[in-house]
């Protein structure tokens, strides 16, 4: 979608709704307020759409994995984050780490509201596991690894999304097939390395 790609790039104050409606070659920019009230209206409807499709793919993953029984790893439920989080070429979805980043950075609070505690149970789940599998250390330790975590997957996806945007020019680091498997392994070292106890 034309309003998330230019929210990506600019953030959501850095993009009027005049623009979006002239990018999307609407001759009327009222279009935008007409189908989603105001330009917020346009933003929750955008962070909603994104994160219930993530939070569906999270858990028809864990779905499969937990039938399959037997003791998933910390390696499984980091690939499975980076994975469901990775946008579907020209659907839109190759914008959307960046546009939440960018909106969570700048307007955490709406954020948090327009996601109200839903669109992430995939994501809850995933960190039911991943506190059984860490090494033994308190929650308060374990949950800000979390942080981290989400921190480290956002910001790397968000980075990796703005240089394959450009396709003017190679992308030796970013189009590797390995570059994924990296930041899995990293995730992964985050969780497991062992919490030095003062």
């Amino acid at each position: 979608m034309v309003a998330q790609r230019l929210f990506a790039e600019r953030g959501v104050d850095g993009v009027t709704v005049r623009e979006i409606a002239e990018a999307a070659g609407q001759k009327n920019h009222a279009a935008v307020g007409y189908h989603f009230g105001c330009k917020e209206g346009l933003i929750r409807e955008l962070v909603i759409d994104g994160a219930a499709l993530i939070d569906a793919r999270r858990n028809e993953w864990l779905d499969r994995l937990e039938g399959e029984g037997g003791q998933l790893t910390v390696r499984e439920l980091v690939d499975l984050l980076i994975q469901t989080a990775l946008g579907a070429p020209g659907r839109g979805e190759e914008t959307f780490n960046r546009f939440v980043v960018m909106l969570g950075m700048t307007h955490r609070r709406f954020f948090e509201e327009t996601l109200g505690g839903r669109w992430n149970s995939g994501y809850l789940r995933c960190l039911d596991h991943l506190r059984r599998l860490m090494p033994d250390m308190p929650l308060a330790v374990k949950n800000q690894r979390f942080v981290f975590l989400l921190a480290l997957l956002g910001g790397v996806l968000a980075g990796r999304e703005a240089e394959l945007a450009d396709a003017g020019r190679p992308h030796l680091t970013w189009g590797s097939t390995e570059v994924l498997d990296n930041l899995g392994e990293s995730m992964a070292a985050l969780l497991e390395a062992p919490h030095a106890r003062r």
